[in-house]
């Protein structure tokens, strides 16, 4: 059996990752190229995935940004095709791009509604079906879907948001069913708050983010570099015999 290091590493291997201008994507992009993937990186901040695309080229890896808006059917059908171009096949998907709005459920805009289960679902659903054929083709690869811990639970203010998580989180079960067989292993991480520009947005207030914190037995909230360890632990060899889990990343909140 290869030793830790190697079980760990993603040596030779091509990944998308969405989202990743800034936050969580921008964190697993960092993690990746330190674990030796080389790199597709999508999203809509051009400005941002440069910033994103210099630090995985200062770790000698290779990167291709692509410019794309995952709320239109184009943009993820762009990505992952670009993916492919650049790679030949890509073997880690991380669907990490997401959005809220936080608004009560009889306040949402049909509008909000439907961006929303655009980016967080349908992208998700449209990225791996442009790029999971190459993965049967050569019986391995791993998905990686961004879920929520608001995916099994209902925090005000968050209905489209959960809705589409619930989802993600059938998707990645769904995806885990039909595409075991080929050995590719989808999983969903479900994180609680990580303060990411987005985190501090909704939950930066000690009004509303000291009582949600009292509620996490860690006391704080989650740092970016915790989800991307996780992440990176699913889009390794090491997790080869995981598949459509939603893997918790509370600080034991989901256990009191």
């Amino acid at each position: 059996m290869p030793d830790y290091t190697t079980r760990f590493s993603l040596a030779n291997q091509r990944a998308l990752v969405t989202g990743a201008s800034r936050g969580l994507g921008a964190e697993i992009a960092a993690v990746f190229a330190d674990a030796g993937a080389d790199l597709v990186i999508t999203g809509r901040d051009v400005a941002g995935l440069e910033a994103t695309r210099q630090v995985v080229v200062s770790k000698g890896r290779r990167c291709l940004s692509v410019a794309a808006d995952l709320a239109t059917v184009e943009g993820p059908r762009l990505a992952g095709s670009r993916a492919l171009e650049f790679f030949g096949t890509v073997d880690i998907l991380v669907n990490n791009a997401g959005l809220v709005f936080v608004e009560d459920l009889l306040d949402t805009s049909l509008d909000h509604w439907e961006q929303t289960q655009r980016v967080n679902l349908r992208a998700p659903f449209l990225l791996a079906q442009t790029v999971v054929p190459k993965m049967i083709d050569q019986r391995r690869g791993k998905v990686i879907n961004i879920s929520s811990l608001a995916g099994g639970l209902a925090p005000l203010g968050h209905a489209a948001y959960s809705a589409s998580k619930a989802g993600l989180n059938l998707l990645t079960q769904t995806m885990a069913a039909e595409w075991g067989r080929f050995n590719i292993q989808a999983n969903a991480v479900a994180p609680t708050v990580i303060l990411t520009e987005m985190g501090q947005k909704v939950w930066g207030d000690p009004g509303k983010g000291d009582p949600m914190k009292a509620r996490i037995p860690a006391g704080r909230f989650g740092e970016p570099i915790e989800v991307a360890d996780l992440v990176l632990f699913l889009a390794s060899s090491a997790s080869n015999f995981i598949g459509g889990q939603v893997i918790r990343l509370d600080g034991g909140f989901s256990a009191v």
